[in-house]
Formats: C-alpha cells, structure tokens, sequence
C-alpha cells in the first residue's frame, strides 16, 4: 500500500530536522498505539539524509550493541570501535560524531530498555544534557506501548521527563483518508463497504494495508479475510494488549469483554465480574492505556454518576465481540461457524459503528464545539444518538442514525427533541436529521 496522508506530521518532523542540522540537536518522540504507522512516518521524514535506524529487540545489552555496530558503520560511512557493549558508550560515541556532522538517530520501541537496562535512560538524560547545545543530531524514539511511553517522557519523576522537544501523537486515518485508500483500491466500493473498513480496522493502517495488498474490500471479502486459519486478525487483539497490560490482564480482559457487549456502566460491569471493585482500572484504561473513553450524555457536570464506558478503539471493539467472544469456535478451527456469526449480526453490530462515523464526520468539519449523545437517565425511550453544538451561539443538530432511511420515524425524533428542549436547549435553534448510509 502507498503512502497516504500525515501531511502535518511529516511537516512537524521536516520543521524539527531542520532546526538540528541548522541550530543544534532536538529529540521527538513519536507515540500511538501498534500498527498506526510510526516506523513508516519516520522513515518517510528523513529518507533523503544520513540516518541511523536502531530498533531495540528484547535482547542482552552486549548483543545489541554488537548488532548496532555495523548499521552505525554502514549508514554514516564512519569506523566505529569494537568492544563497544554497553548503549551508555554507543549513545555517546554517536552524539561526538553528532559534533561535527548531521544525521538522524532513530530508536525504535525505544521502551524495551525497560526489560533490558532500566538504568539506560538516565544514562541517555546524561550524555543528552552533555551534548545537546554542541551537536547537531535529530533524534527521534518511537513506541508502541502507550503506557509506557507516557511514563518515560511524561512523569517527573523519570530521568527523560521534559527532555522531549516534541511529542507526537498519531491517530488513525481520517475519513477522507480512508474513502481515498477505497476509491484507489476498490473503485467501485460501496458506502457499506466504506463503513466496513471503519468498523474493522478503526482506520488503523496496517489493518487497511493487509486488505488492500489482499484486495479483499467488500464487507464479505473483508469478513472472510480476518476470520479464517491463521489469520492476522486472531491474536492481534490479545497481543496488542497484553504487551500493554503484562502480567495482570486478565481483569483488563474482563473489562473489555463486558464493555464490547453492552455491559457499559461501573455497576453493571462490577456485577459481571462478580461484584469486584474495578474503579482503579477503569481509570488506568482511560488515563494510562487510551483504550476507553468516559461517555456522559452531552453539557453533563463533570461529576455526574450518569456515566457509560466505550471501547474507543474499532479493531478492539470488533475483536472482544467476535474473536475474543468466539474463542472456542477458533479453538476447533471452526472458521465457517464464526464467519457466519459475523456476517449475520453485521447490520446489527455496524449500525452502532455508523453512529461513532458520522460523531467522526461531524468533528472533522470543524463547525461544531461539541458532539455526544444524549440520554435520560429515567427514561430509556428518550436516548438520542447525536446532539452537535454548532460553532454559533444556541444552535445545534440533532440526528438519528438508521443503516436505512426507511427506518427512521420522524414523529419519534420529533417527541425526542421536544424532550430535550424542555430539559436541556430551551434556547437553542435545533435543526433535525435523519442520518443513514448513504449520507456517508
């Protein structure tokens, strides 16, 4: 798959390159969660000038160094000492070059050092602190496990806190991303289709990549793809988290689990854990992990109790629902059954996905200072799916999501926005739409 989008991101990184070659060094530290595209924007950034790319596998210290060695040698031209076995001395053999020359210095899964020599980072703290002013590096770390590189670079009390120039976060793909990738890869592409894409990868482009460099991209293609003998898809999402939540995840799995299947208040999910008290990890999913997301009906107080929890995550969400849900169907190898699950609960389960794609739509238009949902508490019937707060004082649109515009019931939206008039936007000019696929 081509490169697409990052447009922002390669002009920060382009920015940061120039002010290390020009000024002295600068270090960027790149985050996002496994598969969103780190190594790749990275390598994009500096493809044109000398770079020296380290990624940290969990291996001995003394044996990395050995295999770091040659690439330092080959990719800056330049004899490097034998015997070097310790990253303290290769870091500081390569900000002394950084004295007189300019290059990159990548370090990937720069978290590693954790499982291999704690001690490394304040060693780095040292040497950076030595060398930054009189050396002209661009040092950019990159890594995938969020929590991780939260601590590193953003608790005081860790030797790198505050040493990074630039933190960049990357997300998935956008809308208009993702209907380009279609329109090159599956031209003729349905906005189900379209919708698929989203509900399976989240935007995610390693995801989108296996479907396009497969040209499976129809919602069957896709299904039959993902859920099949050795899959990609199987163990991404166990994998993914468990590198995340280490040891202790089976209570995280737990969480995710009741969440993905409609079990979304504290109370609720504590019942299905067997009334264990959960609040501490709930808030380490939301704060450490970016995984989940507190949902509150819209212009709620911050300390209402009128609280929902949502897997923020589409690939996630998708695979506690059907991987995860599923797992003694994938234990007998019984792909067929699954696929057909899948396939039969898919308009069920992506009408829901819809509602959080158009939530997306309406961000990216820039027009509006709030998007939610709304819901009273003491009346189920009066949840409405999107109330958006235009830019403009006192006006908002409120909107129904059906896959089928021959579903919506106008008069029930109608008894809907009367409700939510009388309770919340007394004032406000409410203008009312019925969203559906082919507003995509």
């Amino acid at each position: 798959m081509k490169f697409y989008n990052r447009t922002n991101e390669l002009a920060e990184l382009q920015r940061i390159q120039d002010l290390s070659f020009t000024d002295h060094s600068r270090l960027t530290v790149v985050t996002g969660r496994r598969r969103i595209g780190k190594t790749s924007l990275i390598m994009k950034a500096v493809e044109e000038t000398p770079t020296v790319y380290l990624f940290v596998g969990r291996k001995n210290e003394a044996t990395l160094c050995t295999e770091f060695i040659p690439m330092i040698t080959q990719s800056l031209n330049i004899y490097v000492p034998d015997g070097i076995k310790t990253f303290r001395s290769l870091f500081q053999f390569l900000m002394e070059q950084a004295t007189t020359k300019t290059f990159n210095l990548v370090i990937d899964e720069f978290q590693e050092f954790y499982n291999i020599n704690e001690a490394v980072y304040s060693d780095l703290q040292n040497i950076w602190d030595q060398y930054r002013l009189k050396s002209k590096m661009n040092l950019i770390v990159s890594g995938s496990v969020y929590s991780l590189m939260q601590k590193i670079f953003q608790q005081s009390k860790e030797p790198l806190f505050g040493r990074a120039d630039n933190i960049i976060r990357l997300s998935a793909f956008n809308l208009p991303t993702l209907k380009e990738i279609m329109h090159d890869y599956r031209p003729q592409y349905t906005n189900d289709d379209l919708l698929a894409l989203y509900a399976f990868t989240g935007g995610i482009p390693k995801y989108i990549e296996l479907f396009c460099d497969n040209r499976t991209l129809s919602v069957t293609e896709m299904i039959d793809f993902m859920i099949r003998e050795n899959s990609p898809f199987t163990d991404e999402g166990k994998n993914l988290l468990i590198e995340e939540f280490g040891k202790n995840y089976a209570t995280y799995f737990s969480i995710l689990s009741a969440i993905s299947g409609g079990i979304n208040t504290q109370p609720e999910i504590e019942a299905a854990l067997g009334n264990k008290s959960i609040g501490g990890q709930l808030k380490r999913l939301i704060e450490d992990y970016n995984i989940i997301a507190r949902q509150r009906p819209i212009l709620a107080k911050e300390g209402t109790q009128n609280v929902r929890y949502e897997i923020t995550d589409n690939f996630i969400r998708f695979w506690f629902n059907y991987f995860d849900r599923n797992r003694s169907l994938i234990e007998i190898k019984n792909f067929t059954g699954l696929r057909s699950i899948v396939k039969a609960d898919y308009p069920t389960y992506s009408g829901k996905i819809l509602e959080l794609y158009f939530k997306q739509q309406f961000a990216e238009s820039f027009q509006y200072r709030a998007i939610g949902s709304w819901w009273d508490v003491k009346n189920g019937e009066n949840e409405i799916d999107i109330v958006a707060l235009k830019l403009e004082k006192n006006k908002a649109v409120i909107a129904e999501v059906k896959r089928q515009k021959k579903n919506f019931k106008p008069e029930l939206l109608d008894t809907k926005v009367e409700h939510i008039k009388h309770k919340l936007l007394a004032k406000y000019e409410i203008e009312k739409r019925c969203l559906s696929l082919e507003d995509m």
